[in-house]
């Protein structure tokens, strides 16, 4: 308790040095920060009954060892900036080290003049405060990470905000890439999509290390789908494994409108990922599928909510994770019918390939439904490498290593197909093959 504490007041102290910085924004970002700042400190960390962290190692939340005040920039930006190009072509991309901007490529004029909005956090409270008090953070946040989604909420400085207006349609992609440059530090990347009626956009989300230090990641990415809209998202998670990283992700998708996110995780040696995929609208699907790729003492831990609120809607959940050595990954994912949300379709996958005797992966699906008219199903399996996919490759010249290696890319190919943009297919493919021969990154 004397530990926690003493964290609790440099939090505080660096609290009060990041709103000193905030001299110019509006009263109510103040005011919501503030808030966010005491509901942190009220809420207890996770407990060993707490049923959203069953499975999960809670050891290693301990916070005291970073550095909650702004760090020093690295002098190295070019470097991160020409390894940010994830994507074949980009319609605007940040480049964001240690929660301060890099790079602004903003969206193109004819965009622009379409009433497209793509803009830095701090751009969005100074130039569009009114659209960004009626979205930011307003998604509920209920998988067990509230307390660390309101360490975010305070801290916040750097993300995107991307604004589609009604009826425009756009083919590239926006990229955020979000790098952590120093020492013991934090960082809070956030990404907030609005798709207003008939809008369609892509975006592309990063976190990157740069070296190998220990680091804290705490980010939030919320999709807001309006009628008739389609939003593709994909995010690259590659931190090292010293960074603690904790992701929480939502949407709310509104009649006919389509939801596909992406979450190929690599790197953090203790990760937590939440995704609530809320279907409103009738007519609405969501697409959610992870890859995840561990090796060590790695933990990867789960929870997703597909919660179905409306006639007529789908949803689908594929989550596929691959381990090697001592790591260990938990997935824990509910399907929540209400009761007005007849013909309902929904379907829930978890399939984890044990590549050493001694990885673990744990498996909690569940059904939630109080519909009478509805498909739904869930299933989780854990297998091995069978020998005799071993020896039909051995048989024809491959060695073993890089037959186990083939396998896990087909095992994984199921997720990576979903991806349209060929470079970043490609670029995902390469991040996998250089952690799977435990190269450099």
């Amino acid at each position: 308790m004397e530990a926690e504490a003493g964290i609790d007041e440099s939090i505080r102290y660096a609290f009060q040095n990041h709103m000193e910085s905030l001299n110019t924004a509006p009263g109510w970002w103040k005011e919501f920060k503030t808030d966010a700042l005491e509901s942190y400190l009220k809420l207890p960390m996770p407990r060993r009954n707490d049923e959203n962290w069953r499975f999960a190692n809670r050891n290693n939340l301990d916070l005291g060892k970073y550095h909650f005040d702004q760090q020093n920039l690295s002098a190295n930006h070019q470097s991160l900036i020409d390894r940010s190009d994830f994507a074949t072509s980009q319609s605007g991309a940040y480049v964001f080290a240690d929660n301060q901007t890099v790079l602004a490529n903003k969206a193109p004029k004819e965009l622009r003049d379409q009433g497209v909005i793509w803009a830095t956090l701090g751009e969005a409270i100074a130039e569009h405060s009114d659209l960004l008090k009626d979205y930011f953070m307003k998604q509920s946040i209920d998988l067990g990470s509230e307390k660390f989604a309101h360490l975010h909420s305070a801290f916040v400085s750097s993300g995107v905000l991307l604004y589609i207006p009604k009826g425009v349609e756009i083919e590239a992609p926006f990229c955020a890439y979000n790098w952590s440059t120093s020492d013991s530090g934090t960082m809070y990347p956030h990404t907030l999509v609005i798709a207003e009626e008939n809008a369609k956009a892509s975006i592309v989300e990063a976190h990157l290390s740069d070296g190998e230090h220990p680091a804290f990641s705490c980010g939030v990415t919320h999709l807001f789908a309006g009628v008739g809209s389609q939003l593709n998202y994909t995010l690259i998670q590659n931190l090292n494994e010293k960074t603690l990283g904790f992701q929480i992700n939502s949407n709310i998708a509104g009649k006919d409108s389509v939801v596909n996110m992406n979450s190929i995780i690599l790197g953090c040696g203790h990760y937590r990922s939440e995704t609530h995929g809320q279907i409103k609208g009738s007519g609405a699907h969501v697409d959610m599928r992870s890859m995840a790729l561990a090796d060590a003492d790695q933990e990867i831990d789960q929870r997703t909510l597909q919660t179905h609120s409306a006639p007529h809607t789908t949803s689908n959940l594929l989550f596929k994770n691959a381990l090697k050595e001592n790591s260990k990954t938990i997935f824990s994912g509910l399907i929540k019918v209400d009761d007005v949300a007849q013909q309902t379709d929904a379907y829930q996958t978890n399939r984890n390939l044990l590549l050493s005797k001694t990885a673990e992966a744990n498996s909690l699906p569940g059904l939630e439904i109080e519909a009478n008219d509805v498909k739904c199903s869930h299933g989780a399996t854990t297998s091995e490498i069978q020998d005799e996919e071993i020896f039909y490759m051995l048989a024809r010249g491959i060695p073993k290593d890089a037959a186990q290696e083939l396998i896990v890319y087909g095992f994984f190919e199921e997720i990576l197909e979903n991806i349209e943009d060929e470079t970043l297919s490609n670029r995902t493919r390469e991040l996998i093959r250089r952690k799977f021969r435990s190269e450099t990154n």
